[in-house]
């Protein structure tokens, strides 16, 4: 549980310490961008690897090492001497994770008995709301105080003593556990998913600043050829050795890939949203750190409350109009921010950004509980394992992509504002532009989601875990992503 919290907050507590790293740390926005993506890209990439791996070499030994590599990441972070050996840090921070995420309930799953493991499971839902809370405020507090004169380097430094406890913890209160007949690795695939989401990321995020070259079309292009690659390759590995990083026989099932269009697409919107969001609130408003963080907060308690509902009560009564409610509620809560942000200006208020941030987290908490049932409902119950992983997987995929397109969607609108303004107002506006233009993009988003989401079945399965726990006599590392999510 301290490693799942220790992640959580680490994926929230950067976005609110971003304007303090640009001015400390001399970052361009494009770094900026890779602050973030980088971690999402390396965890998306090795999230199933890292799961394999707990199977083949021992769950605790590979838990040990990916908190163990986490902790030492965030000493790098921590202490980065410049922006560009703090995007690597980010990177390996990610990667890291991706080894002791899948790990987390994996060995929940083989330490407890089935009839303890609900109570175990609704600790970790607590932790995971505790994570989404705590991340933005936890991040104010630590760059508003600027401890010791250090800045923003506490909100990566924070994680040392955490993260020793947990190896200490973890290594004398763990028991090891393998699954009986493991996986082999699929060290290609993981090289052809990283190399395409590369190539289709990188001239994104920098395309802007270069003057979007001719070579960054080239790539981007190429990235659909190494991914094309990817799916042959995947499909002659299925048929030689069972073994694929991915299952491309899952994708026959329509519930199941429209749900994982559902997923990366919401991974995207995300990906834009809370980006711009802090952007626009300490660059665009000048609000301090904890103002902004503050501000979060009606959303994060409307997401962990819709969230509970939705499972409890509303989806096994209504189905999959639930999700589409949420599609079409966060949709409306966007557009409600954008008349907001464009009716009351630069003046615009905390208490009055609560009501579309809390209508957009009762949205956001329709989908985010049940989405992962309602893509699994149809699935083999064989692959249930390797499905779930999936779903994370191009979850955080989405969210890195997101990530890269706001220098489309969002950087593209403030230059040119910017190059008008010759003073602080001017300047302020542009972000405020900015961020408008952006959650129309959301908006859209969510449009396209609430249509996709009518491919999902109409009452989703209410014991895939139950299913998944069938299907295999160990617990797979990859069913720990659809928990979480």
């Amino acid at each position: 549980m301290t490693a799942a919290f220790m992640d959580l907050v680490d994926v929230t507590i950067v976005n609110i310490a971003i304007p303090s790293i640009r001015r400390d740390a001399g970052a361009t926005f494009s770094q900026i961008q890779w602050i973030t993506a980088g971690y999402a890209l390396a965890f998306a990439a090795g999230l199933i690897t890292g799961g394999r791996l707990g199977d083949i070499h021992g769950r605790k030994r590979l838990f040990l090492i990916g908190i163990g590599g986490f902790t030492l990441a965030s000493a790098l972070c921590g202490f980065a001497a410049n922006p560009e050996m703090l995007v690597a840090s980010r990177i390996l921070q990610g990667a890291m994770a991706a080894l002791m995420v899948p790990q987390v309930l994996s060995i929940v799953h083989a330490t407890f008995p089935a009839h303890e493991r609900g109570k175990v499971f609704g600790l970790f839902g607590a932790v995971v709301g505790l994570g989404a809370v705590t991340g933005p405020l936890l991040g104010a507090l630590l760059t508003e105080w600027n401890l010791f004169g250090l800045e923003w380097r506490p909100i990566f430094l924070i994680n040392l003593p955490v993260g020793i406890a947990g190896l200490i913890l973890g290594s004398r209160y763990i028991t090891e556990s393998k699954a009986p007949k493991a996986l082999k690795l699929d060290l290609v695939g993981v090289a052809l998913v990283t190399l395409g989401l590369l190539m289709l990321l990188y001239p994104l995020t920098r395309g802007r600043e270069l003057g979007w070259p001719l070579w960054g079309y080239v790539s981007m292009a190429g990235a659909l050829v190494v991914l094309a690659a990817l799916v042959a390759y995947e499909r002659r590995k299925a048929g030689r050795d069972g073994s694929p990083l991915v299952e491309l026989s899952l994708f026959k099932v329509k519930s199941f890939a429209a749900g994982i269009a559902v997923q990366t697409v919401f991974g995207v919107a995300l990906g834009i949203f809370f980006l711009v969001w802090t952007l626009y609130m300490q660059f665009g408003l000048g609000w301090r750190p904890l103002k902004a963080g503050l501000t979060g907060i009606p959303f994060s308690i409307a997401v962990s409350m819709a969230a509970g509902m939705s499972v409890q009560k509303l989806v096994p009564r209504f189905g999959r109009k639930v999700l589409q409610a949420g599609a079409l509620v966060m949709a409306i809560g966007v557009l409600l921010y954008i008349w907001e942000s464009a009716h009351y200006g630069l003046s615009i208020a905390p208490w009055q950004m609560a009501l579309p941030l809390v209508v957009m987290g009762v949205g956001m908490g329709l989908i985010v509980a049940p989405l992962t049932d309602a893509i699994l409902s149809e699935v083999p119950r064989e692959h249930a394992g390797s499905a779930s992983g999936l779903i994370n997987t191009v979850q955080q995929m989405g969210n890195a992509l997101g990530l890269g397109l706001v220098s489309v969607v969002f950087f593209g609108v403030v230059d040119d504002r910017l190059a008008e303004a010759t003073e602080r107002t001017a300047a302020g506006m542009a972000f405020a532009d900015g961020f408008q233009h952006a959650l129309g993009w959301v908006a859209a988003v969510m449009g396209v989601i609430f249509l996709l989401m009518f491919a999902l079945p109409k009452r989703p399965a209410q014991h895939i875990e139950g299913a998944a726990e069938d299907a295999s006599p160990s617990p797979t590392p990859e069913k720990e992503p659809a928990l979480a999510g």
